[in-house]
């Protein structure tokens, strides 16, 4: 199976590979990059057609060259990504979060979301399903942190931020970027922790063979 793989952080992309590596290392990947996505959409501070279009032309391609399923990886761009999916059906095309969500809402009714990308925490919650309540936390600076190759400090303040969603039932991890400091997180926090790159692995891998 050949899956694609859409960044708009050059983060995102050892996390996920990481993630088939441990669940699924049969799996073909292929990586997609194109960081001015996120750059433009903090920028412009909100999604628009021509943003839309680009992810299509994003899905186009992959879909171009055999790709079995897509998988998004930046978290803030779900309405884009809903009219790749229906262009491309029924090819299985997948929301970065939409696995987790799903693995979260079914671990209790308080779930704290915790991101380093302010653009997350807007597009994100209505994502959950309206039974459960979502507690938004934004890691100031880590993603600066790390976009200056300082794991350290991202790492540290992502931690402190997650002090603040100790009331919660679950955290969930909002971004592939961040996913490596869930067991920091769960030591933190005394909290389980969800992931989007596990999520996904696995839900990727049960819908794929489902349709062989």
């Amino acid at each position: 199976m050949r899956i694609a793989l859409i960044h708009a952080l050059k983060h995102s992309i050892a996390p996920i590979e990481a993630a088939f590596a441990a669940t699924w290392p049969q799996a073909r990947l292929m990586n997609l990059l194109d960081d001015s996505l996120s750059a433009d959409l903090a920028r412009d501070g909100a999604l628009n057609d021509a943003m839309t279009d680009r992810f299509l032309a994003l899905g186009d391609y992959a879909a171009a060259t055999g790709a079995n399923a897509i998988l998004f990886t930046c978290s803030a761009f779900g309405p884009c990504i809903e009219a790749v999916a229906r262009a491309h059906a029924p090819m299985p095309v997948l929301k970065p979060n939409e696995a987790m969500i799903e693995q979260a809402a079914t671990m209790g009714k308080r779930i704290g979301l915790l991101s380093t990308f302010p653009p997350t925490l807007v597009s994100m919650p209505p994502e959950f399903p309206s039974r459960v309540q979502i507690v938004p936390k934004l890691a100031e600076g880590a993603l600066a942190a790390l976009d200056r190759g300082d794991r350290v400090t991202h790492d540290r303040l992502i931690v402190e931020a997650s002090k603040d969603l100790r009331d919660c039932d679950v955290i969930a991890l909002a971004q592939f970027s961040i996913a490596s400091s869930a067991p920091l997180v769960a030591e933190a926090t005394g909290r389980p922790v969800v992931t989007t790159p596990d999520s996904a692995v696995e839900k990727l891998m049960r819908l794929l063979k489902a349709m062989a």
